[in-house]
């Protein structure tokens, strides 16, 4: 750490990463947890992207495990990356970076992005770190007027009360305080559930006989200040001075607060000069105020443009201000902060075009004024579909370079004139580098915020090739980072696509969301890239969207998953109401369907090869084993190695004939297909000849030469083979042959545990072999234990199970049926060690009963 920095340390976290890929996952999704519960979020980003680049060093270039601590000071995060390879070999300087050069990237990052980064060495550790400094979280003055004596000062006769009014989507009240029921006449009792309009008398805006807007058209407005009549309870009107304010509840709807006092208290709520009322007006912003915008506190973007036009408006005395920054190519406007407007063009992040024909953006490098409405529409189109009648706008302009407008707008026609214009454009000049700055490290901040997601993302989509799963993660991945819902449709070939996986932010509306697209046209494939607008659940009758206005009204888009040229499906994002999609993140959608489809391929892909291979791998078992009269079979087998059914170890029971069965356990050298296709061979030539009337011995040899016929594919073979038969004074004989393979071990009723049979040459290895038949009688009650040697080779460290510790076993499964004595053998050869078992492994338990015998 820096030896300058006298810095308290408030908390600290570490962990310890092994040196292997997914380590890398495992530390970005470590850093983001302990930031996010640190409330560090306006740092994740940048933070998660460092350790990213310096985790992957460490493992590549050290390969020792690596440890990451996050440090928590006051007004920073310090973030640690130690390895245990301590190279004192200098780092490449910063400035000699190369962009083509994969090494040195984490070094060149954290000069980029951190406030201050270092690297320490010591005799067996080397540590880089880096510091992110905290943005400030402190308030700031949003509205401020001047000193007044008293005397100027609004009065007033009696206390003022403030009527609090709370009301749902659906315009009925939800909450009513003990003011609001002095100044309505209505108690809570009475007033919760019933709807505005039976409670405010409106035929218009009391101020401006001109306009005649519906009393359900104003509360759509996001914003409202004015004068109208409310009805009180004893049937008198009553006027009052009115806020509104619409926010939106806890489950994203929108909700409606209103403050009400008498008219002749309006100072208390009214944040805006009107001289035209006839009281004393309270000056607005003078244009050396906008030196302070920014406050000292830097405020992001967003906060700086909403302040911007709440001065803007107070600064004209107008009913509504906007701010529309412009694209990097210059040929559209962006709707960045609006207020006094309502409706879809004044979404935030909607785009409207440049108005006007000289050159690019025309008349918006210069201040303009429209006195009518029809001019406001023609010039200024974030207006169209508003009340406005009158609007002045003016360029926010950065060395020259056009990058937004600032406007602001009035419900009277012909209300600004040059003066105003003027007035705005020096506040638009105050402000423009500030906003030019601020769009520039947001900018920057979504880009590195975007190359961490994509980080993330590519290693979740990795991390799977099971295809429902991979679905459900591209649907998890997008929301809520990029959209509000979220629906993958697949596309096989020759049917309609298929609606497979929908998410939605809040899981409880899932149902409902695919419901409506099920019944809504489904997105068509289109080859080209890039997402285009999908008005699919638009189309839907009211009857079905009921419920629903804000998925059926919002943005929402489809992007094509193509994958090796080949299209497999859609995917569309959508947001509620009133939320569009901004260009950056389209794009960043895009890169991430690329992805996506590519994981889903893969997957479906995966899925296809290990279906075929498992039905080829089937094919090799033998079908269901015959019954054996008087004997009691039980097997157990299991293949190493992910999605293998079959392996290099085999099993088989089967008839020959009359009072005649044969079994086998055998391994082939190896695991896998390869040896499976051995395993494979082996079955169907000791069925096939044993069934001719060969002896055992004849039998192997025939299949010895089979294998040896096979030439470089050929492996050797160890061999448990023989034939079973009733003796006429009961029990079960066995004739059989041991071709290097783990002696059988018979189990008596009395507990003794021996191995039978005599080991002789495996198959696969000498052209020629001399192989011995021999008898083993099995007594009523007795059980005779065949293995292969992934049972006896079990090995934990130098400890392995082996012959002695399989007897052990063995012996305590006195009394026990050939099902429970293949089970204690299963068992104790999977908790023998803690690592899963590396070998293939089959069982075959055969246990005499009582009844043996013709």
């Amino acid at each position: 750490m820096d030896p300058e920095a006298e810095m308290v340390v408030t908390a600290k976290v570490s962990a310890t990463f092994a040196p292997e890929g997914r380590s890398v996952a495992a530390a970005r999704s470590f850093v983001r947890q302990t930031l996010t519960e640190w409330d560090a979020s306006g740092v994740v980003d940048d933070a998660v992207l460092l350790v990213s680049e310096l985790v992957t060093n460490a493992i590549v270039h050290a390969g020792t495990a690596t440890e990451v601590s996050c440090v928590r000071y006051d007004d920073a995060v310090q973030i640690e990356v130690v390895d245990r390879y301590p190279t004192r070999e200098l780092p490449t300087p910063v400035g000699a970076f190369d962009a083509d050069d994969e090494s040195g990237r984490g070094l060149f990052l954290s000069a980029s992005i951190a406030s201050a980064w270092g690297v320490e060495y010591t005799k067996s550790v080397k540590q880089v770190w880096f510091r992110l400094d905290l943005p400030d979280g402190g308030s700031a003055t949003s509205l401020a007027g001047p000193t007044l004596p008293t005397h100027v000062l609004p009065g007033t006769d009696t206390p003022v009360r403030v009527a609090v009014v709370h009301a749902d989507v659906n315009q009925r009240v939800t909450h009513w305080n003990v003011d609001a029921a002095d100044l309505f006449g209505r108690p809570a009792v009475e007033a919760v559930g019933m709807r505005l309009p039976e409670l405010v008398d409106w035929p218009h805006t009391p101020e401006s006989s001109e306009n005649d807007m519906p009393f359900a058209a104003m509360l759509e407005l996001s914003r409202w200040q004015g004068m109208y009549d409310i009805r009180h309870a004893e049937g008198r009107p009553v006027r009052v001075f009115a806020s509104h304010v619409r926010l939106r509840d806890a489950s994203d709807n929108p909700s409606l607060v209103l403050l009400a006092v008498p008219a002749r208290a309006r100072a208390v709520l009214e944040n805006r000069a009107a001289a035209a009322a006839g009281r004393t007006p309270v000056p607005p912003p003078t244009d050396s105020e906008w030196d302070g915008l920014e406050g000292h506190n830097r405020p992001g973007l967003d906060e700086l443009l909403q302040r911007a036009i709440e001065r803007a408006r107070d600064l004209l005395d107008g009913d509504a201000a906007f701010v529309l920054i412009a694209t990097d190519d210059e040929s559209e406007m962006e709707v960045r902060a609006t207020t006094g407007l309502a409706g879809a063009l004044h979404q935030r992040h909607a785009r409207v075009p440049v108005a006007g024909s000289a050159g690019r953006f025309g008349t918006a490098r210069m201040p303009a004024v429209h006195h009518d409405a029809e001019g406001v529409r023609e010039a200024v189109p974030v207006l169209g579909d508003s009340l406005m009648q009158s609007a002045v706008t003016a360029p926010l302009k950065v060395e020259g370079r056009l990058t937004g407008t600032l406007g602001v707008a009035s419900e009277r026609r012909a209300r600004f004139d040059n003066d105003d214009a003027a007035r705005l454009q020096r506040a638009a000049d105050r402000i423009s580098l500030s906003v030019e700055s601020a769009r520039l490290s947001e900018l920057e901040r979504v880009r590195r915020g975007s190359l961490s997601f994509l980080a993330e993302a590519s290693d979740l989509l990795a991390g799977t090739l099971d295809p429902e799963m991979t679905l459900a993660m591209v649907a998890q991945i997008v929301v809520p980072r990029l959209a509000t819902w979220c629906a993958v449709h697949t596309l096989a070939e020759g049917h309609e696509p298929a609606l497979s996986c929908v998410w939605h932010t809040d899981e409880t509306r899932i149902d409902d969301l695919r419901a409506l697209l099920d019944r809504a046209e489904r997105p068509r494939a289109h080859p080209t890239v890039g997402a285009r607008p999908w008005r699919g659940l638009r189309v839907l009758d009211t009857e079905t969207t009921v419920g629903h206005e804000d998925l059926v009204t919002g943005d929402a888009v489809t992007l094509p998953l193509v994958a090796r040229g080949r299209g497999i499906g859609m995917l569309t994002l959508g947001n509620v109401a009133g939320e569009r999609f901004r260009r950056e993140t389209l794009e960043l959608a895009e890169d991430l369907s690329r992805r996506a489809a590519l994981a889903m391929d893969n997957a479906r892909l995966y899925s296809e090869r290990t279906a075929t291979s498992q039905a080829l791998q089937r094919s090799l078992l033998p079908p269901e084993l015959p019954r054996v009269p008087g004997l009691d079979v039980e097997v157990v087998y299991q293949a190493s190695g992910e999605s293998n059914e079959v392996g290099g170890d085999f099993y088989d029971l089967f008839t020959i004939g009359p009072d005649l069965w044969g079994f086998a356990i055998g391994d082939v050298c190896g695991t896998g297909p390869e040896a499976a296709a051995v395993t494979g061979l082996a079955r169907q030539a000791l069925r096939l000849l044993a069934r001719e009337g060969m002896p055992v011995p004849s039998v192997l040899q025939r299949l010895n030469a089979a294998i040896l016929d096979e030439g470089p594919r050929s492996r050797f073979l160890t061999l448990l083979h023989g034939h079973i038969t009733h003796r006429p004074e009961g029990g079960i004989r066995l004739t059989l042959v041991s071709a290097g393979h783990p002696l059988p071990l018979r189990l008596t009723p009395d507990g003794h545990v021996e191995q039978v049979a005599t080991p002789q040459p495996l198959l696969g290895v000498l052209d020629e072999l001399d192989l011995v038949a021999e008898t083993v009688d099995l007594e009523p009650g007795d059980v005779l234990l065949c293995v292969t040697d992934g049972v006896t080779e079990r090995r934990e460290g130098p400890r392995m199970l082996g012959e002695d510790g399989l007897m052990t076993v063995l012996a305590a499964c006195k009394g026990l049926t050939a099902g429970a004595v293949a089970a204690r053998i299963h068992r104790a050869v999977e908790t023998f060690a803690a690592e899963p078992a590396r070998d293939d492994m089959a069982i075959l338990v055969l246990r005499v009963g009582e009844a043996a015998g013709l």
